[in-house]
C-alpha cells in the first residue's frame, strides 16, 4: 500500500478531488496548510509573502493505483505557474478499519 501526499493550490482543490472521486478514489483527507517551496515565497506590490495557503490531500491506495492517482493529481492540479505544489509517495505497512477490524488492502 502507498500513501500519497499532495500539496496543491486551494483553487485547484475541488477539481482534483472531484476527478479523483470520478475515477474511483473517493476516500481522502484534506487539510488547509501554509508553506513555501523553493521560491521562498512571493513578492506582490512590494510586499513579501513567505508562506502561502495550500491544501494538503492525503490518501492511501493499492500499489497498482499509484500511477493513475499521481496522473490525476498532476494533470488537474497543474496551472503551469510557480507554486503549483508537490506530491509525495510513502510506503504504508498496514491499515485498519476501526469499525470492522479489517486490515491491509481490505481496510481500504
Amino acid at each position: 500500500m502507498k500513501m500519497v501526499w499532495a500539496i496543491i493550490r486551494p483553487e485547484r482543490l475541488k477539481e482534483v478531488t472531484d476527478t479523483l472521486k470520478d475515477a474511483g478514489f473517493p476516500s481522502l483527507t484534506e487539510f488547509s496548510v501554509r508553506g513555501r517551496g523553493k521560491q521562498k515565497g512571493i513578492v506582490i506590490g512590494g510586499m513579501k509573502y513567505e508562506k502561502l495557503p495550500k491544501e494538503l490531500l492525503t490518501l492511501v491506495c493499492r500499489d497498482e493505483d499509484v500511477e493513475k492517482i499521481l496522473d490525476i493529481i498532476v494533470k488537474t492540479g497543474r496551472t503551469g505557474n510557480i507554486g503549483d505544489g508537490k506530491v509525495f509517495v510513502l510506503n504504508v505497512e498496514d491499515a485498519i478499519t476501526i469499525r470492522t477490524g479489517q486490515r491491509g488492502i481490505e481496510a481500504l
